[in-house]
């Protein structure tokens, strides 16, 4: 598969092995100082077993990751608009050749309605997931196109979508380029599974069958002129360490052939689906103490990159992994095209099952309560902070300071605007808390941000 060397991999998960104490101490120091950790550092820390070694390492990761985003954790919805798929994916129930689920692509107008609901709960930001077959009588990429249009034609009151990314199949440049013309924020494409054996054998039919156009999809898109992108692997299909070692691997081919890594990574632990047999029998299931392992090392190798959870975990889950690097997560998700309209609770359209299933205001709740600011930024995206420029900002942590700020300032407008009485008054008193820290020309700044919300005016950053 390209870019992935996997006798390499494997000899350096052999070696870690015996790596000492004071060897991972090194690594850890080594990230403390906002460095890019090598794959055979990567390694040694996914290998440490000792529980001394493992709790250094997740106070590293929470320390790192506080140094580069604050106690910032950016909130966003998913938006399936179609479960159409040319694929036969073993372990999703978009199959292709699954019987048991109702197909469904939104018409533009059903989209506008999906993004209606997402608004009136306070929802900025989505990310737009398709099958790869788009819709009938349409091209995908047409369809995807549209779709993106659709979703920024919608507002209520002062409110609209501040940045749509895109989960869909990878495109030729040509069509990267329409999609990027759209106006998308990131580009995600999951690789899924690095190992090639597994790859071929859980992807045995469709487009998705070659792993090295998958994987070449991601390139595609930097050609296109898309420089935020995201990556990511499903837990569960093999080995926890090859995996992550391997996507560490493909975040060093990026950074190389085009000087920027993701922007994002994201840690899906495969979950039960309607008429997917594969999942009842997983022979690489990963245990939580596992995947706090995963997230921790991710954020110790990439320091600068988003890591995104999914309400594929609970909440407890969810709640625990905040503080070991978390930064990103969606919240009150349906995996079902009109899922959000369609409050019956039917999930015959979903992709797969879903664990935390608390409402946006909720799980609002629960990161005030542990002290994380909740965020509804995309200034970055607006300011053109993406790609080298924003990796010269994140990578030596310069970026906290706009993140911190601007998550005020979105924490603000929700309270304002949607918040239930309770979240009210523990957002409005993290705020005046945090205001009291910052510098007296931030509290300028932010204080001039605030009038204009108290105005009635939106969607401000820095």
């Amino acid at each position: 598969m390209k870019y992935i060397d996997e006798g390499r991999i494997e000899n350096n998960l052999a070696q870690a092995g015996k790596a000492s104490a004071e060897r991972v101490a090194e690594i850890l120091e080594k990230s403390r100082k906002l460095q890019r950790l090598s794959l055979d550092e990567a390694a040694c820390l996914l290998s440490a077993q000792d529980p001394l070694l493992v709790k250094s390492i997740f106070e590293t990761a929470a320390e790192v990751k506080d140094r580069i985003y604050g106690k910032r954790v950016v909130l966003f919805a998913p938006l399936y608009i179609s479960n159409f798929c040319a694929n036969a994916c073993l372990y999703c129930a978009f199959k292709s050749d699954n019987k048991e689920i109702v197909r469904k692509a939104l018409s533009m107008e059903e989209i506008k309605q999906q993004v209606e609901w997402l608004l009136k709960r306070g929802h900025k930001r989505i990310l737009m997931v398709g099958g790869e077959s788009g819709a009938a009588g349409k091209e995908p990429i047409d369809y995807y196109v549209d779709a993106v249009k659709a979703i920024y034609s919608v507002s209520v009151g002062p409110h609209r979508i501040k940045r749509v990314n895109a989960n869909v199949a990878p495109l030729s440049v040509e069509q990267f380029k329409k999609l990027k013309n759209s106006g998308i924020g990131t580009y995600q494409l999951f690789q899924e599974t690095y190992h090639e054996k597994t790859y071929r054998l859980v992807h045995p039919k469709g487009p998705k069958s070659d792993p090295d156009n998958r994987v070449a999809g991601i390139d595609r898109a930097f050609q296109a002129g898309i420089d935020d992108v995201g990556i990511g692997v499903l837990y569960g299909l093999y080995d926890w360490k090859f995996e992550t070692l391997a996507m560490l691997m493909h975040v060093e081919a990026l950074e190389k052939n085009f000087n920027v890594g993701p922007h994002t990574i994201s840690v899906p632990r495969i979950e039960p689906a309607q008429g997917v047999e594969f999942v009842k029998n997983l022979k690489y299931k990963v245990s939580d103490q596992e995947f706090k392992m995963i997230v921790a090392v991710l954020r110790l190798a990439v320091p600068y990159t988003g890591i995104i959870l999914s309400t594929r975990e609970s909440a407890q889950m969810r709640d625990e992994l905040f503080n070991l690097g978390i930064s990103q997560v969606s919240a009150e998700s349906r995996t079902n095209p009109g899922g959000y309209c369609d409050q019956s609770g039917d999930e015959s359209a979903a992709q797969f099952s879903l664990s935390d299933s608390r409402t946006l205001d909720e799980v609002m709740a629960s990161l005030i309560e542990k002290g994380n600011i909740p965020s509804f930024c995309a200034a970055c995206y607006r300011k053109e902070r993406t790609g080298e420029s924003f990796m010269n900002l994140a990578k030596p942590g310069t970026i906290k300071g706009k993140c911190s700020m601007n998550a005020l300032i979105t924490l603000k407008e929700y309270l304002d605007d949607f918040a239930s009485p309770v979240v009210k008054d523990q957002g409005y008193k993290m705020i005046r808390e945090l205001r009291d820290k910052l510098s007296p020309e931030d509290k300028v700044t932010v204080a001039d941000f605030f009038a204009g919300i108290d105005k009635g005016r939106r969607d401000d950053y820095v």
